[in-house]
């Protein structure tokens, strides 16, 4: 499967978690046909490393935001600040940005703040926006469909685990689902009938690195190289496959990702 090229559209490398051996695992996801990743940023003060990680290596691109879970800690995000990140050639995306209501219900004013920001630097640069949505599904799609009533954008899913309703609140929007480790989990048959069910050439393939490794890594820090076992099942839910899902799912992550595309 080394030939086959897939990517990983949202890892996190600049955690702890690959600090004592960051440079081999960026290999081993190479070596294991993962030709591109993009690693996330989640607190805008942390931008310069994880730009610095993009910058050291050829198959990685960054993406830089605040995350909801973060959005009453951090300084809220400027517009201008925003914006700013698409003058960087391997800032490809915005985020992640979005709502979550799991942990963080208390801080729902300053997330719903943040994501609105986010939601117009994405719209004023072209860059795709990144979105992480748990528990919060009616104001997520209530909040992207107004916004891109008032002008349109691109956006992803990332790491979808939600309702049949909110993946098709985006899907009616012209957004993207991104498929995680979660969807190779045995109790996630009702997750695998909702990508099913999705059109294909809106899927992208993630690790969300070093969280949610896939089977037959479970319980294990995740990595990008286990991409391959993501895209394995999910070329299964299509009936495609293993070449064919990669190839479709690079496309799709082209498509939405096109900075990356023409870097």
């Amino acid at each position: 499967m080394s030939q086959v090229h897939i990517v990983d559209s949202h890892c996190h490398l600049d955690f702890p978690d690959f600090d004592d051996e960051r440079a081999e695992v960026v290999a081993r996801a190479v070596a294991a046909g993962v030709s591109r990743m993009v690693t996330i940023c989640t607190r805008l003060r942390q931008e310069p490393q994880v730009r610095a990680i993009a910058e050291a290596h050829a198959a990685v691109f960054y993406a830089a935001g605040t995350h909801p879970m973060n959005a009453a800690d951090e300084p809220m995000a400027t517009l201008d600040a925003l914006i700013a990140l698409n003058e960087h050639p391997k800032c490809v995306g915005i985020g992640e940005t979005g709502l979550d209501y799991h942990y963080t219900a208390e801080s729902k004013p300053q997330q719903i703040e943040s994501l609105g920001i986010h939601i117009e630097a994405a719209r004023q640069t072209g860059l795709p926006l990144i979105i992480h949505a748990r528990d919060a599904d009616e104001d997520m799609a209530r909040i992207l469909t107004d916004a891109y009533a008032q002008g349109p954008y691109t956006c992803v899913m990332h790491c979808f685990s939600s309702s049949a309703e909110l993946a098709q609140a985006a899907l009616d929007l012209g957004f993207y689902l991104s498929m995680s480790g979660i969807a190779t989990f045995k109790k996630s048959q009702k997750l695998r009938d909702i990508f099913a069910k999705a059109p294909v050439d809106r899927i992208l393939t993630e690790t969300d690195s070093p969280y949610l490794a896939p089977t037959p890594f479970r319980g294990k820090r995740n990595e990008p190289a286990y991409t391959v076992h993501t895209a394995e099942v999910g070329a299964e839910v299509f009936g495609m496959s293993y070449a064919e899902f990669a190839a479709q799912t690079s496309a799709n992550f082209d498509r939405l990702f096109s900075k990356a595309a023409h870097a």
